[in-house]
């Protein structure tokens, strides 16, 4: 409302059904992370801001015991946790994504978004599809690359994996 756009003008900017949209933002479906960007990025604001609806500030300590892990249903073949909340002052939004197991991750299509993406192997090992290729990765592995490009991580056994990943927003 803010922004003066209606939902349709938010799921047209973002490609995705008002209905989608609706149910998102009535807390009635979960989201993969690159659908919430876009939708951060139609309504100009942080990512931090759609993940969780904490008021910024200068310094964020969040102990373990305090984290919530945002989950998803197995389709998307992730949950998440942000570890901060400090993007529109510094456009890093640091992650830690707990990818579902390789039986029951189902999650197939690749995602996209205009951050640039750090990522970090902490636990288990994946697959990085990324534009088209596939890279083995596994604890102490990293990359960084554009979230423009199609990218996935699958896990490569039943254990799932822990990535630490960072979006970077390269606008700022």
């Amino acid at each position: 409302m803010r922004k003066k756009k209606t939902q349709q003008q938010i799921a047209d900017e973002c490609g995705i059904s008002k209905s989608l949209l609706s149910k998102i933002e009535n807390g009635q479906t979960s989201s993969a992370i690159a659908t919430l960007s876009k939708i951060s990025e139609a309504l100009e604001v942080p990512l931090s801001w759609v993940l969780d609806d904490q008021a910024e500030q200068n310094l964020v300590l969040l102990p373990k015991t305090n984290r919530e892990s945002n989950v998803t249903d197995e389709n998307m073949g992730y949950s998440y946790e942000l570890l901060a909340n400090r993007s529109s002052y510094s456009g890093i939004e640091p992650t830690i994504v707990n990818v579902t197991p390789k039986d029951s991750n189902l999650r197939q299509e690749s995602y996209t978004h205009s951050q640039d993406e750090f990522i970090y192997i902490l636990k288990g090992s994946i697959y990085l599809y990324y534009d088209g290729n596939k890279h083995y990765m596994e604890v102490e592995d990293s990359a960084y690359f554009n979230g423009d490009k199609p990218h996935l991580f699958i896990p490569v056994d039943n254990e799932g994996a822990k990535v630490l990943s960072v979006f970077i927003d390269n606008q700022l």
